[in-house]
């Protein structure tokens, strides 16, 4: 039998193919980052993404309403634009439907997405409809505008850089979890309110454009990119895209630290679940992940604090390579990874 995608090394190791046989243009910054950057003029960048979202992989249809669908799959590519500290121009939607579903069905998602796009400034411009014999498809693209040279990579990070976060980790993961049981059970018995929350961040992430934006201006915000896999996954993409062949920068995350919501605590501790791996691992928070020089703390605190909290979950170092999880002065010997697709 030939070999899976899952012997390349999973999902990233079939990127690195994909990136190993590319060459970028000259001035584009092409595969690597939460979104391409390429020149629009003399004094703005463009920058785009793309996401794709699968039934059954992605969502399961039985249990989501498609306003809550459309959201989503805005919300996803949003939260990239958000982590460049860009601001978003427009979008294109792209959707494979099934012949059976509704006019309604349709009508609320399409009604749903507009909302959410509009809100953010980001324009439904274009894009393609065709039908599925399979699951709904959907894929969306988009675009984002930041002045030229600004934009926040994962390649730049810094020895001695403080590893900060938005928002609070782990309640996507935790409602991904109350889905998945009550799918399971096939029981519509009425959530409590703590569950209730936690599904809602699952299925309605905040995309965080406007801290995006202010975190953009500050010179001492030096990586930054969304936590979609789990801090375990993410922060490993930081480190990898801001070693260099002399310096190999490693990171120390301090568990004890982690922004976790009283809700997934309280969730957390009723249904015999570890709320820190859930914070590490799950993924689909969608908050924004960055380096900050320590200088810098206090402005960057600042300037969020009408927002969302900024917590410090660790910092990064060139005395080791890889993550090390301390919990106080103690390193765990627990080992965490993030979702993966292969």
């Amino acid at each position: 039998m030939a070999d899976s995608v899952a012997s390349l090394g999973g999902e990233f190791g079939f990127i690195n193919l994909i990136r190993s046989r590319i060459t970028d243009p000259a001035g584009i910054r092409g595969i690597g980052d939460d979104c391409a950057v390429l020149p629009m003029n003399s004094t703005t960048d463009l920058v785009v993404t793309t996401d794709l979202l699968i039934e059954d992989v992605h969502f399961i249809l039985s249990d989501i309403t498609a306003a809550q669908l459309a959201y989503k799959s805005a919300a996803v590519n949003l939260s990239d634009i958000a982590a460049m500290g860009a601001r978003p121009i427009g979008c294109f939607l792209s959707i494979a439907l099934p012949k059976n579903v509704t006019a309604k069905w349709a009508d609320q998602f399409i009604e749903s997405f507009i909302a959410i796009c509009d809100r953010f400034g980001a324009t439904l411009l274009g894009g393609d409809t065709t039908s599925s014999k399979g699951p709904i498809a959907i894929n969306v693209a988009v675009l984002g505008k930041v002045p030229c040279g600004r934009s926040k990579l994962r390649s730049s990070a810094r020895p001695g850089d403080l590893i900060c976060c938005t928002g609070t980790l782990g309640d996507s993961g935790a409602g991904l979890d109350v889905v998945l049981s009550r799918v399971a059970s096939a029981e519509n018995a009425k959530l409590d309110a703590d569950a209730e929350w936690l599904v809602r961040r699952h299925y309605e992430p905040t995309p965080r454009i406007q801290e995006g934006l202010l975190l953009g201006e500050l010179e001492g915000v030096h990586a930054m990119m969304d936590i979609s896999d789990g801090i375990a996954s993410d922060l490993n993409h930081i480190l990898k895209a801001s070693s260099t062949g002399s310096v190999q920068l490693g990171a120390d995350v301090h568990v004890e630290q982690l922004p976790l919501s009283s809700k997934l605590r309280r969730w957390s501790a009723a249904n015999g679940k570890n709320a820190i791996e859930l914070a590490l691992t799950a993924g689909e928070d969608f908050e924004l992940l960055m380096t900050i020089s320590p200088n810098d703390l206090d402005r960057a605190r600042g300037c969020l604090a009408s927002l969302c909290p900024l917590t410090v979950i660790g910092e990064i170092t060139a005395s080791h390579k890889g993550i090390r999880y301390m919990d106080g002065d103690q390193e765990l010997t627990q080992q965490f990874a993030g979702y993966t697709h292969f």
